[in-house]
């Protein structure tokens, strides 16, 4: 009985220790998968960084190369209507572009701040963590898909 008790112990021990080992071991494996998996969105935010600021500079050398007055609408009265309509709406559009990069390119910097800090992947909202595939298909994204539907239907 007492045999019995102390293979018990002993067995229990070696589990013990051998689980424990490969907990850490799997530990040490998950950092490296992380560590590999910022890495490989980090690239991916810089080159989606670098596309929109070149975009953004395309459009802000578009618009500077305006004179003021086709800036603002105006255009001489040898001009039909639907050539001014038409500017009115290239500049309307221009500007539109112009806002939209640079919401994205502001959410594409606050991620890659999120990486440095070690915060990104969590949901802003709830904490908890975001789905891979929202991620790959949406670097930027800040929410997790059920916070991100429950912030849609409140509009």
């Amino acid at each position: 009985m007492y045999i019995i008790k102390a293979v018990n112990i002993a067995s229990t021990f070696l589990l013990s220790k051998t689980l424990s080992e490969i907990l850490s071991r799997r530990t040490k494996l998950e950092v490296i998968v992380d560590q590999k998996r910022l890495a490989y969105f980090k690239k991916i935010l810089l080159k989606e960084k670098s596309r929109l600021e070149r975009e953004l500079k395309a459009i802000d050398t578009g618009i500077l190369g305006q004179s003021q007055s086709e800036l603002f609408g105006e255009n001489s009265y040898e001009d039909h209507f639907a050539d001014s309509a038409t500017a009115t709406f290239e500049r309307e559009r221009d500007l539109s572009l112009e806002r939209n990069i640079k919401d994205i390119l502001q959410r594409v910097n606050m991620s890659l701040a999120k990486i440095e800090k070690g915060t990104y992947g969590i949901c802003a909202s709830c904490g908890k963590e975001i789905d891979m595939a929202r991620l790959k298909a949406l670097p930027y994204a800040d929410l997790c898909i059920t916070c991100k539907k429950k912030e849609e239907e409140s509009w």
